[in-house]
């Protein structure tokens, strides 16, 4: 369900009300003073940003020295209501001049009243582009002083824009050299046993890109995912390609990507904003790829020893290579005195966190080095309680390797004037949860 707010209050830190728009009439004119007394008065504004105050429920966000509340009288998406007011906030500093505190508020409310009402209709959000607003609501805000020079960017075409064609690319750019960047990031998390099985795995990744190309171009973006492959084969009325194929969960595309192909093709055709975005986004549950394998072992001799053994083995190939390695093996806080012996890398005590850390700056594929370590703890006359081993962390990031195994299998630029495109594809793996318990 979507904001369907019923006002929308702008406050400065007094709680005095410097403009507001009613959209409803399901709530009245006083709200905002419940907000004032029952919220700003007790001083719970850091507590929570939403609160429930005699049936209806209010979302607020300070930005500057200004509170943006927005009223409610139903049950509502409250991600939404805050992405509403960013993006307000965007498209306000956009006409005043890169400025949103209460003196350009005071400055420009006849034309932040006409705003409000196009950004919102009877409570549900609308167009919030500064660029599309502009085309209609041409009144320039008062500008403070300190604020930055407007651009003289070239106005874009009307009629794409005000019908949503293409809302995020206008047109007449040129560029001498049209490149497009594509880079893969994924993030693995891991949670693994003492005994080696695996608890919980999963990898979340993101396809940002960076294009710079002339004119309107259309791309379409060709991936191993199983479905997609499957698609083209029924299309082509061909036998799919053998190889690895993948299983995507949860995309997420940007506005750009052309929904109504995808469902249909299952490909990924776009034209795309300039500059760099966020494509998609996705998760993986299936068939991943795990960079590395840590097999650790740590015994307790008595109560003033303990001896540490961990061995790191990379999985990817041997001609690949993992950056900033981080293994953090827990130790317990009475510790007084380690030593160390690595076969690659450097470690150290770290007494802040009651770690054992090992750093190694560059990790070839295909090796195995380990860490011995002897720990001396404090010796104590009251019963020693039994030590809660924290699992071993991990921090990593391997340039070239998918651990979901995601590929690109093509990406094509198609543009009416015929240019050459240089396409740049690079993937990265890096750590997000990546625990191993001892």
């Amino acid at each position: 369900m979507p904001v369907a707010a019923s006002a929308i209050y702008f406050l400065n830190l007094r709680g005095d009300v410097l403009i507001n728009r009613l959209y409803r009439d399901d709530v009245g004119g006083n709200m905002v003073d419940a907000f004032r007394m029952h919220i700003m008065q007790t001083k719970e504004l850091g507590t929570c940003p939403v609160r429930q105050i005699g049936g209806c429920s209010f979302f607020y966000m300070r930005i500057s020295n200004v509170y943006i509340v927005i009223v409610v009288s139903s049950n509502a998406n409250v991600a939404c209501a805050f992405k509403f007011v960013v993006e307000a906030v965007s498209m306000f500093k956009s006409y005043f001049g890169g400025a949103f505190d209460e003196d350009a508020i005071r400055n420009n409310f006849v034309l932040i009243y006409e705003l409000l009402d196009e950004i919102m209709d009877f409570g549900y959000p609308q167009n919030l582009s500064p660029e599309i607003l502009k085309l209609y609501i041409t009144q320039e805000g008062v500008r403070s002083p300190f604020s930055s020079k407007a651009s003289d960017k070239p106005i874009p075409n009307a009629t794409l824009q005000v019908t949503g064609a293409v809302g995020w690319r206008r047109e007449g750019l040129v560029y001498k050299k049209n490149e497009v960047f594509l880079d893969i990031v994924e993030s693995v998390n891991l949670l693994m046993s003492s005994k080696g099985s695996v608890l919980r795995c999963d990898v979340t990744g993101k396809i940002l890109m960076k294009c710079f190309l002339s004119g309107m171009p259309d791309l379409k973006l060709g991936l191993n995912d199983k479905i997609g492959l499957e698609k083209e084969s029924q299309m082509k009325s061909r036998p799919a390609k053998s190889g690895k194929t993948i299983e995507l969960d949860d995309v997420t595309f940007h506005q750009c990507v052309n929904l109504t192909r995808f469902n249909s093709e299952k490909t990924v055709s776009f034209v795309p904003p300039d500059g760099e975005f966020e494509l998609m986004k996705y998760r993986i549950t299936e068939g991943v790829n795990l960079p590395f394998r840590v097999l650790p072992t740590i015994k307790e001799l008595g109560r003033t020893r303990m001896e540490v053994n961990v061995k790191v083995k990379s999985v990817f190939g041997a001609k690949m290579f993992a950056l900033g390695v981080v293994v953090k093996i827990p130790v317990p806080k009475q510790t007084a005195k380690t030593s160390f012996q690595v076969t690659s890398g450097r470690a150290k005590y770290n007494a802040a966190i009651d770690c054992l850390v090992w750093k190694i700056r560059k990790f070839p594929g295909q090796t195995e080095p380990t860490l011995s370590a002897e720990v001396e703890l404090i010796s104590t006359m009251a019963e020693k309680k039994s030590w809660t081993k924290p699992p071993i962390q991990m921090e990593f990031q391997v340039p070239m390797f998918t651990a979901s195994g995601l590929r690109v299998r093509f990406l094509k630029v198609w543009e009416k004037s015929g240019y050459n495109t240089v396409e740049w594809v690079r993937y990265i793996t890096k750590a997000g949860s990546y625990e191993i318990r001892c």
